[in-house]
This record gives structure tokens, C-alpha cells and sequence, in this order.
């Protein structure tokens, strides 16, 4: 929790038939990342829509919005982080966006694939903050990999999703986080097949 402008990562686990029930956020920006299953989202901008694994979700809180999680499955459970960042500016009008990456997921090898960021474009989802989410897979243990942060005053939040990875001669295995700030590029090795989630924030935010 407050790592610079991330609030918090929650690893969610919701049973079939479970839910979150109608609840409010204000002034958050709210990323949902499926994992397994699918989730259905309903709020009072009136959106009801279901995101399945590889589809993502942002939410900006703004002013103030409504919203409930279900697991619609009978049998399925569902896995999903949640991802909850400060914003850079206050109350403004709710919004929300879906994007399916699956295509683009199912492909990733030893590379990051930009999920979320400030900039408004059709190739990922727009925050309002300067934040950065990626997802990465690495299967070549031959090599070091690499990621480049945007900005030297952001800071970086490791988390192995599975797999393994050695940075600094520290060994991060499933579900691991490691936090970095004050670095301009992360290096590091994978063991085994691993699939990395990078949120990169400010480390100073009003």
C-alpha cells in the first residue's frame, strides 16, 4: 500500500455464484486485470459488460461512481487483480473503458505489453495519472531482460504473476513484488517461464 501513487494491488479470488456488492469509489483510478474466469461489472454510468481472461478494465472513480463485481459462473471461479491508483487531477466526470488484449497476450514472448498509460490512443487504455502498466513473459534464461522506465521520477512495482525471476541477486517467485525507485532501467533474469506485471508511478503526485 502507497507506493508513491499506487494505493494498492489486490489479488482477488471470487467463488462461483460470489460477488462484490454495489459499492462507491471517488477520485480513484481503478484497473481491473483478468486472470481466469470473467467478471460482470455493473455501475451507475449504466454499463453492464462482462471481461473475461485478457481483457482489461479502467475505471476513473472521479467525481464519484457506483459499481459491483460478480462471478456469473455456476462452477467457474474467478481470479483477477485490482489495481487502484491516485489520480492526477480531482473530481472529474466518471469514466470507463474496456480493451481486449488477448491477441496481443497470446503472442508476448520475452517483450511488455503496454496495457495502460496517460496517453489517449487505441492501443491501450487511458489513466488519469502518469502511470504505466505492462504485462511482460519471459521463457529465454539465456539472456537479461530489461525494462525501461518512462520517467526518472516514477517508480517500479514488480509483481511475478508465476514463474520466477532473479533481480539483484534477489529470487522472486509467484505472487512475489519487489518496489524500485530512484533507477532509470530494471534488469533482471527469469528461471522458468514467467509472466511479470509492471506498475510504474510517481513517486510524487499531488
Amino acid at each position: 500500500m502507497h507506493f508513491g501513487a499506487l494505493r494498492v494491488i489486490n489479488d482477488d479470488f471470487i467463488v462461483a455464484g460470489g460477488k462484490f456488492p454495489s459499492h462507491p469509489h471517488n477520485n480513484m483510478e481503478i484497473i481491473t486485470i483478468v486472470l481466469s474466469g470473467r467478471v460482470e461489472h455493473q455501475d451507475s454510468l449504466g454499463n453492464k459488460e462482462y471481461i473475461k481472461a485478457g481483457e482489461i478494465q479502467a475505471m476513473s472513480a472521479g467525481s464519484g461512481i457506483i459499481h459491483s463485481e460478480a462471478n456469473p459462473s455456476s462452477e467457474e471461479a474467478l481470479s483477477l487483480f485490482q489495481i487502484w491508483i491516485y489520480p492526477r487531477e480531482q473530481n472529474l466526470t466518471p469514466r470507463y473503458a474496456t480493451r481486449n488484449f488477448i491477441s496481443q497476450l497470446e503472442v508476448l514472448k520475452n517483450q511488455w505489453q503496454l496495457l495502460v498509460s496517460p496517453v489517449q490512443n487505441r492501443e491501450q487504455l487511458m489513466i488519469n495519472q502518469d502511470a504505466y502498466l505492462s504485462l511482460g513473459e519471459f521463457d529465454d534464461n539465456t539472456i537479461s531482460h530489461s525494462y525501461q522506465l518512462n520517467s526518472t521520477t516514477n517508480g517500479l512495482f514488480i509483481m511475478v504473476v508465476e514463474g520466477s525471476l532473479d533481480v539483484e541477486n534477489e529470487l522472486l517467485e509467484s505472487r512475489d513484488a519487489i518496489m524500485l525507485s530512484d533507477i532509470e532501467q530494471l534488469i533482471f533474469k527469469t528461471t522458468t517461464r514467467t509472466r511479470i506485471l509492471a506498475i510504474e508511478v510517481p513517486m510524487l503526485f499531488r
